[in-house]
């Protein structure tokens, strides 16, 4: 909105761009304190600031990948991440052809410096992009070295201290949830 030189947004506005109801909007954003204006709106820099805050990306968050295959490779030059203050320090793999290479501007590194790179680095989250058979291992890795946030690739389901932080991403129950509603949207005749 920034960018469209918007200055302000109703609540109806950004229901209208989320999907939400512009009541839910309000309820949601007020959560977290008054920052917009009855019958006027967010001031959207104002917003923008709030929201940063309440994500936590007015701060630079260093991660680390573990797994250099397609994946990791793919997630190392994504640089969407950038935008939100997330930036890969490191990537790590076991296979000897491998190490040493180089993705973006990194070059990957073998698993026996991983704890000492992380504190370095002082990174946060860490990805994990390998086999189900290596996840749980690379994921007590990551904790033990100080990473207190897992995104977790692998198709295996981790199991982890109560206060890491771990998401699952399982990309084909997301292919299976999209298949449904297409099958479903088919089927209707949409």
């Amino acid at each position: 909105m920034e960018k469209r030189e918007i200055e302000v947004i109703s609540s109806q506005a950004l229901g209208e761009r989320t999907g939400i109801p512009s009541a839910q909007v309000r309820k949601d954003l007020s959560y977290y304190g008054e920052f917009g204006r009855r019958g006027v709106g967010y001031e959207v820099s104002i917003l923008r600031r709030h929201l940063q805050k309440i994500l936590g990306l007015e701060r630079d968050w260093p991660m680390v990948i573990v797994g250099a295959g397609n994946l990791g490779r793919a997630l190392v030059n994504y640089q969407g991440f950038l935008r939100h203050g997330l930036e890969v320090r490191a990537v790590f793999d076991s296979d000897p052809r491998v190490i040493g290479t180089y993705i973006h501007n990194l070059r990957v590194e073998g698993p026996e410096i991983m704890e000492q790179r992380i504190q370095e680095e002082e990174a946060h989250l860490g990805i994990i992009a390998v086999p189900a058979e290596a996840a749980q291992e690379v994921a007590e890795r990551l904790i033990t070295a100080g990473i207190r946030g897992i995104w977790n690739f692998s198709p295996e389901h981790l199991r982890v201290p109560q206060e890491v932080i771990l998401r699952n991403e399982d990309l084909s129950v997301g292919l299976m949830a999209l298949i449904y509603h297409l099958n479903y949207s088919i089927d209707r005749g949409d």
